[in-house]
């Protein structure tokens, strides 16, 4: 009963928050305006660990690593604490197997978090398209959704660049990423 309430907690605080820091670093990778609501509910939590490490953590190329590494250590400890609530017996750390696991789980948490702005962003378009968060939505989506675009043209003034690109989101998380977190799980 313990260890249902731990992962359920470890569930439920920690893995959202390594989501935060990474929808915050692709946000900011992606240049989306973080003017709304939502973008400054996302920088009033997360700035209190990623002002800190940025003192310590230099951004490479443009890109807030400070922030990549924060939610790729956050996801770290969160598959350590799943492992050891499984009963996992910890004779020798598996570090490499873990660290390969946590870049596999940002892999996929990046690609649903893609899948929910695109939601979002249909949704949003359907009932107010002049929200505050319909910049950041699209700032998010239009490298993504651009190529698309282009090749495919709408159909009856309806645009299935969107759904097409659910689609890939889709088939990317089951074979690659999907062989990829198996073949990361079967060296635990």
């Amino acid at each position: 009963m313990l260890a249902e309430v731990f992962s359920f907690l470890i569930d439920a605080l920690v893995q959202p928050f390594a989501a935060v820091l990474l929808f915050r670093f692709h946000a900011v990778w992606l240049k989306a305006p973080m003017r709304n609501p939502i973008g400054e509910f996302l920088m009033a939590l997360t700035d209190f660990a990623v002002l800190r490490a940025r003192r310590f953590i230099p951004a490479v190329r443009g890109l807030d690593t400070a922030t990549l590494l924060l939610a790729f250590a956050v996801e770290f400890v969160y598959l350590i604490a799943f492992l050891w609530v499984q009963g996992y017996p910890f004779d020798t750390f598996p570090l490499v197997c873990l660290l390969a696991w946590t870049a596999v789980k940002l892999l996929r948490l990046s690609i649903y978090l893609l899948m929910a702005s695109l939601i979002a962003e249909a949704l949003l378009s359907w009932v107010n398209s002049h929200t505050p968060l319909a910049p950041m939505l699209f700032a998010v989506n239009r490298p993504f959704l651009q190529p698309l675009r282009r090749s495919i043209p709408p159909v009856g003034n309806v645009d299935l660049s969107v759904l097409i690109l659910l689609l890939i989101c889709q088939l990317i998380l089951i074979v690659p990423v999907g062989g990829l977190e198996q073949a990361v799980t079967r060296l635990l």
